[in-house]
C-alpha cells in the first residue's frame, strides 16, 4: 500500500542528502513517514560512501554530521521506526527483476551464512561451524548469527558470469534462543521454505527455479515447495531412491504403495561397467571455465520412512580429467535436460561471491547494533544494498529521473593488473562517483581544465574520508 509522496527530503535534510540519490531511492518513498525518509537517504548515503567500518556513527561522520546534536534519531531508524522490510524486500524483488530480466526463468540462490558477533547483549546468535575456514577434515566452530539469504542471479551486460543480487535475507536464530523465549525452534529447511513460498506469492506469473546446496535437500522442503517452484541441489550418492510405484490394482485392499523395487544406489553407478555415460560439454563449470563432463540420469522416487515420497531427476556426474570428486544433483522437475539442470547448479556460486563482497566493501560484521530489531533489520539492508549498488552503478541519471540505458561499467585496470571484467569494487566506485559528483565539475572525464572548484564543505568532507579510511 504505497502512499503518494514527495521523494525530495526536507529543506534540513537536503543540504546534506546528495540531490543524485534522491530518483535513486524514490520507489521506497512510500514506505517511511516524512521524518525517518529523511534520516534513511542520509544513512543509505553514509553507508554507501563511508569506507571501512558501516555503523551509524560512521554514516554520519561521511555525511559531515558528526557534530549533529540529534544523532539518536538515526539510531532509531533501525532500532524503534515503524517500517516494514519485507515490504522494502518485495520492492527491490521488482527493481531487480524490471532492471535484468523482465521475461523468461528466474533463477533464485539461497544459502546462509554466519555473520561472526559476539556480546552478551546478543541473543540471537549461536555456535556454528564456519564455512568459511572450515574444510573436509577440518573443523572450525564460529560465534555468530545465522542469516538466510536469496539471491537472483542475473545477467549483466559486458561480464561473462551472472551476479547473485540479495532481495530477502532473514535471521534463523540459534536453539538457545527459541528455548529461551518458550517458542518452537524452526530448523534452517524452515525458514526456507516460508522465504521460498513468499517469493513464489511475489512472483505469480514468473517460473522459478531454486538452486541450493545439499544443506536444503530434504524431503521435507521439498514436498513442501516441488508445486510452486523447481528445487535444484546437491544429492547424497548413497541416497534411498526407489523406482515409481506401480499403478494400483482395482478394489485391492490396504494402503497404495508409495515405491517400488529399489535400483542400484548412485556410488554404485560410479563402479559398473555397464552404466551408460553421456559426454557433456557445459560452457561454464566451477571456476567458470569450459569443461567437459560425463553424465548419467534418470527418474525415481526419493523415500524415507515418515516421510512424503518425492518423484526426482537425478544426474550423476564425474570429470574424466579427475579434478574433481564425482557428484550428483536432483530437480524436482521431471523433464529438465540434465545439462539444464548442471547449469543452473553452478550459478549459485556467484553466491559466494556476493557474501565475500558484502564483507569487503560494505562492511558486514562491522555492524554494532545491540538492539534486536536493529539486529534484524541492519544486514539484511546491507546485502540489499549491495542490489541497489548495482542497479544504480547501470543507470544514467538525468534531470527528470532515470534512465535505464547506461553502458556497461568499467573495470579499473592497472599496468600490472588486466582487469578485463568489472567488479562490484567498479560498481560502489561509480556509486560514490554519482553521490560525490552531482554535476560535472568533478567528473574524471573532463581534461580541459587544470584546476577545478569545489565547495569548501565538500572538500573536507572528502579529505577527512581518505584521512580515515583504514
Amino acid at each position: 500500500m504505497t502512499r503518494h509522496r514527495s521523494a525530495f527530503p526536507s529543506p534540513a535534510a537536503a543540504a546534506f542528502v546528495p540531490p543524485t540519490l534522491v530518483p535513486l531511492m524514490a520507489a521506497f518513498r512510500g514506505f517511511f513517514t516524512a521524518p525517518v525518509w529523511d534520516h534513511v537517504l542520509v544513512l543509505v548515503a553514509g553507508a554507501v560512501l563511508a569506507p571501512g567500518k558501516r555503523t551509524v556513527s560512521a554514516a554520519l561522520r561521511i555525511m559531515g554530521l558528526g557534530a549533529a546534536p540529534g544523532f539518536a534519531r538515526y539510531h532509531h531508524v533501525l532500532s524503534r521506526a515503524r517500517w516494514d522490510s519485507r515490504a522494502v524486500a518485495r520492492k527491490l524483488l521488482a527493481m531487480i527483476i524490471e532492471t535484468f530480466l523482465p521475461d523468461g526463468p528466474v533463477v533464485i540462490g539461497i544459502d546462509d551464512t554466519i555473520e561472526r558477533r559476539w556480546g552478551a547483549k546478543i541473543a540471537a546468535r549461536g555456535i556454528y561451524r564456519d564455512p568459511v575456514r572450515s574444510s573436509h577434515g577440518h573443523f572450525v566452530k564460529a560465534s555468530g548469527l545465522r542469516w538466510l539469504s536469496l539471491m537472483i542471479m542475473v545477467p549483466i551486460a559486458g561480464i561473462q558470469r551472472r551476479w547473485a543480487l540479495p532481495f530477502l535475507t532473514v535471521l534463523a536464530p540459534s536453539e538457545r534462543w527459541s528455548t529461551e523465549r518458550g517458542r518452537r525452534h524452526k530448523k534452517l529447511t524452515d525458514w526456507a521454505r516460508q522465504a521460498i513460498l513468499q517469493t513464489r506469492r511475489w512472483l505469480p506469473k514468473r517460473r522459478i527455479i531454486v538452486v541450493a546446496d545439499s544443506s536444503f535437500a530434504a524431503l521435507d522442503l521439498i514436498a513442501a515447495v516441488r508445486r510452486h517452484v523447481c528445487l535444484v541441489t546437491r544429492l547424497r550418492l548413497d541416497a534411498s531412491l526407489f523406482e515409481p510405484a506401480p499403478p494400483r490394482r482395482h478394489r485391492r485392499p490396504g494402503r497404495p504403495p508409495h515405491k517400488s523395487r529399489i535400483p542400484p544406489k548412485l556410488d554404485k553407478l560410479l563402479t559398473d561397467p555397464k552404466t551408460r555415460w553421456t559426454t557433456l560439454v557445459l560452457p561454464e563449470w566451477y571456476g567458470g571455465v569450459r569443461r567437459t563432463l560425463e553424465t548419467v540420469s534418470g527418474t525415481a522416487v526419493w523415500y524415507h520412512s515418515g516421510m512424503p515420497p518425492a518423484p526426482i531427476r537425478w544426474v550423476l556426474v564425474r570429470d574424466p580429467s579427475g579434478e574433481r570428486e564425482p557428484q550428483a544433483f536432483l530437480s524436482t522437475d521431471l523433464a529438465l535436460a540434465p545439462a539444464e539442470i548442471l547449469g543452473w547448479f553452478v550459478q549459485r556460486w556467484s553466491m559466494e561471491t556476493t557474501f565475500q563482497e558484502t564483507r569487503e566493501h560494505l562492511g558486514v560484521e562491522t555492524q554494532r547494533q545491540w538492539s534486536d530489531l536493529a539486529i534484524i533489520r541492519t544486514t539484511p539492508a546491507l546485502l540489499g544494498l549491495f542490489s541497489l549498488v548495482t542497479i544504480w552503478a547501470l543507470v544514467t541519471i538525468w534531470a527528470d529521473g532515470l534512465n535505464r540505458t547506461a553502458g556497461p561499467m568499467r573495470p579499473r585496470p592497472a599496468a600490472w593488473y588486466a582487469k578485463t571484467e568489472p567488479t562490484f569494487s567498479d560498481a560502489i566506485a561509480t556509486a560514490r562517483r554519482r553521490l560525490w559528483c552531482p554535476t560535472d565539475d568533478l567528473s574524471i572525464s573532463r581534461h580541459d581544465r587544470e584546476t577545478i572548484e569545489i565547495p569548501t564543505a565538500l572538500w573536507r568532507r572528502l579529505s577527512e574520508a581518505l584521512c580515515y579510511a583504514a
